[in-house]
């Protein structure tokens, strides 16, 4: 068979056992094994495990599980709660100002945590029903807490941009240097439109009150004093505090983003101890739990990808495609397109893990030749993830979302992140006019990239 025959039965054989409901992990490993066995030496399937520790043992994949430690030490205390109701109550006076404080809770929680999941479900256990009761619509509630969750890709530490600096072979300080600026934009343009659609909705209640209807919460003053609102800080400035303090580290070069993570790891529970008194082992237990089961999928998955992309890179399926692309000579802007298209579909169905890890062989090597920087792609492609991960038909956040409040129909909580959705796209197209968005700030603190 040829290589382009081989690669076409590759990737509809991967279609085909991943829609069978087979979990991600274990369809990877069945593909590549399956192939191994009808297209490689004999000898290859005695190598498999050897493959899979050899990928793995990669020194910054190691910081993996210490970062889903540390989120989950601040995501199953109340550390989540305690950083939206700090917020909410210095910004209730803003107009809008509860949606944006739910914004800036999703942004903090996730630099500490690095997990989307975790910080839709921490901040969003507050914030949606708190929302609610203040008057914004179910839909509004949920589409800011699913958009704000997805910030946790973006801004370090983040384990898709771990992940990406492994495949990518780049650096993941530059990486996660590169991922501020931009992230502050999304999380910018986030509490933009949550302030004019909390103008709207405020607007509309206020004439429905005004023309004899119900008044609605909207409409009802919030009044803290300032003893309440500084009442709430000494909760909140140590976990802010351990955040600055393991950006310090990794950026001013005491430590690598392996040493980083442990660090971050231990202090999040120094302080869940001291803060919350979460010490004793029965109390622990949910957080090893939790870390030991997320990390071990979360390896699991990354384990069978890179044995997935070892076979298709030994078959020159993936050297085949992007030469295939590299001929079609198309132009550089079409080519991105193209490919982030492509990841756009794939984030219908799978997470930023697998398709970071299966396309890495295919999209990077006609992008390098494109003559993209591989760090600014890096930022663009996350962005791109983030959208599937609020995007239907799969939308992880979604389904989050749907389990922190059940009684929101499900096609309001689509309704509600679409707008999120858009406001992600303008973000896209923002970094390619500029940029320097993304790579501004490590070329300055760690210089150029040679």
């Amino acid at each position: 068979m040829t290589e382009a025959s081989i690669g076409m039965l590759y990737g509809l054989g991967t279609l085909v056992v991943m829609f069978s409901g087979i979990p991600i992990a274990f369809a990877l490993g069945i593909i590549a094994v399956i192939f191994m066995l009808a297209f490689m030496p004999g000898a290859a399937t005695d190598t498999i495990t050897q493959n899979v520790f050899e990928e793995m043992a990669n020194i910054t994949l190691l910081s993996i599980p210490l970062f889903i430690l540390k989120g989950a030490a601040i995501g199953k205390s109340r550390a989540g709660a305690d950083l939206y109701s700090a917020i909410h109550a210095w910004m209730h006076k803003v107009p809008g100002g509860l949606g944006i404080a739910n914004v800036f809770a999703c942004a903090l929680f996730a630099a500490m945590a690095g997990s989307s999941p975790a910080t839709c479900s921490a901040i969003g256990g507050a914030g949606i029903p708190e929302m609610r009761a203040r008057g914004y619509s179910p839909g509004f509630a949920a589409g800011i807490i699913a958009a704000g969750g997805t910030l946790g890709i973006l801004l370090p530490p983040s384990i898709t941009m771990i992940l990406f600096a492994v495949a990518a072979e780049q650096s993941l300080g530059r990486l996660f240097l590169a991922g501020i600026f931009p992230g502050l934009m999304l999380v910018f343009l986030f509490a933009g439109y949550a302030a004019w659609r909390y103008k709207q909705e405020y607007n509309a209640a206020l004439d429905v009150w005004k023309g004899g209807g119900t008044k609605s919460a909207y409409l009802d003053e919030m009044h803290l004093t300032l003893a309440d609102k500084t009442r709430m800080l000494p909760r909140v400035l140590p976990f802010v505090i351990l955040l600055i303090g393991v950006m310090v580290a990794l950026y001013g070069g005491y430590a690598t983003p392996s040493e980083t993570a442990g660090l971050g790891g231990i202090l999040a529970l120094v302080l869940i101890a001291v803060i919350y008194g979460v010490w004793r082992p029965q109390q622990l237990k949910p957080i090893l739990n939790g870390t030991l089961k997320e990390s071990t999928m979360l390896m699991f998955i990354i384990g069978m990808s890179l044995l997935y992309s070892y076979v298709m890179s030994y078959l020159h399926i993936s050297q085949s495609a992007a030469e295939w692309i590299v001929a079609m000579h198309l132009s550089k802007w079409v080519l991105l397109s193209a490919i982030l298209v492509f990841v756009i579909v794939l984030g219908f169905f799978l997470p930023p893990v697998s398709i970071i890890l299966m396309t890495a062989p295919i999209v990077l090597p006609p992008l390098k030749a494109a003559g993209f920087d591989m760090i600014w792609f890096g930022i663009v492609m996350t962005v791109v993830m983030e959208m599937g991960l609020i995007h239907p038909p799969v939308g992880l956040n979604i389904f989050v979302i749907k389990n922190v409040a059940p009684d929101i129909p499900l096609k309001d909580i689509i309704w509600g992140v679409m707008p999120f959705v858009g406001l992600m796209f303008v973000a896209v197209i923002l970094l390619c006019l500029f940029p320097g968005i993304a790579t501004w700030l490590p070329d300055v603190i760690m210089g150029p990239a040679s």
